[in-house]
């Protein structure tokens, strides 16, 4: 290896690694996602021209340069990872919760919306069991038989149904989440038309009394997975709400403002998706007694509530006691 020229080509990388470096000494708050992949890139060139001139005739300054480099790349690596498990922390106990409380509102306008087209649905089919082949999609009036409700599904592969739960429910919200673009219209039509089949489905089962069985299939994964729904359904109402109604600001600002809170929103749901596609692919088809069933159900409820009721406690002593470096919250 001709040393001089191997420094000479290389000596650009090390030079903008350490650049980078500072950066994220001084200001760790500025730095993209971006800076993060080339500090990657640049710490793995680094450590590979480390192995090379470490036996290299004449070599001692550059490798021991090069290795102090490569360390210091490394220890910012994973500080970087640390951060980044510590942002999440963050966000799921303490953002998230704030935005679901200052967005209550239409989280419950969601829910009203949903229930009320859920009680038309099963009124609807109470009056008239025909009304069920008129809300209820294609085949889906015809092929329910309430009779098989309580028998065992050992022919379903619990991990695939659960993906497909999932993205299902994911694309369900992701759409009440975009209705905000309609100015809330696609949004509310979504959640009513929900409501509607639920409902209309409740009724069905209900006038063959078979109402216990029915509810035990849906309540376990229903509770997580209609609370999500429910916040993506206020999140995008609440961004068709700030374009009718700017306040002060310019409507363009207040309505990307509105959308940006918005998809942090939508972002928090995608744990209670999973845990609900799990609950639905697992424990739904099993045979476990319907007793059960509802006493998983009845766990989660309580464990939405807590984590509700955390959310304004924590609200309350940020409040109460804020931070110095927020003065926002003063």
């Amino acid at each position: 290896m001709e040393l001089t020229r191997f420094i000479k080509a290389n000596k650009p990388l090390w030079s903008e690694l350490e650049q980078l470096l500072q950066r994220f000494g001084s200001r760790r708050g500025r730095l993209q996602s971006s800076d993060i992949d080339r500090l990657a890139e640049l710490y793995q060139a680094a450590s590979s021209h480390l192995s090379s001139v470490r036996d290299a005739k004449g070599a001692g300054e550059t490798a021991v340069y090069l290795n102090h480099l490569v360390s210091r790349a490394h220890h910012a690596l994973y500080q970087e990872t640390g951060r980044s498990g510590a942002q999440l922390r963050d966000f799921f106990g303490r953002t998230f919760p704030d935005m679901l409380r200052r967005r209550q509102t239409f989280i419950a306008a969601a829910l009203l919306l949903f229930l009320i087209g859920a009680l038309s649905g099963f009124l609807a089919v109470r009056i008239d069991p025909l009304n069920a082949h008129v809300i209820l999609p294609g085949n889906m009036a015809s092929s329910v038989d309430p009779s098989q409700t309580d028998k065992p599904r050992d022919n379903l592969h619990s991990p695939i149904v659960s993906t497909l739960i999932m993205s299902n429910n994911i694309r369900v919200a992701v759409l009440a989440f975009i209705g905000g673009v309609t100015l809330g219209a696609g949004t509310v039509y979504l959640l009513l038309t929900n409501g509607l089949l639920l409902g209309a489905l409740a009724a069905v089962f209900f006038q063959v009394g078979r109402s216990y069985v029915f509810w035990a299939y849906i309540l376990p994964h229903g509770i997580i997975e209609l609370t999500a729904i429910f916040i993506a359904g206020g999140a995008g109402m609440y961004m068709g709400y700030r374009f009718l109604v700017p306040g002060p600001f310019p409507r363009r600002r207040q309505f990307l403002r509105s959308a940006k809170e918005s998809v942090q929103l939508l972002m928090g749901t995608v744990p209670l998706f999973v845990i609900a596609g799990i609950i639905e692919g697992y424990i739904t088809p099993s045979t476990m007694p319907l007793a059960a069933k509802y006493a998983v159900a009845g766990v989660t409820l309580l464990l939405v509530a807590a984590y509700y009721v955390y959310g304004l406690v924590s609200a309350r002593n940020a409040t109460e006691h804020p931070s110095p470096s927020n003065p926002n919250m003063r």
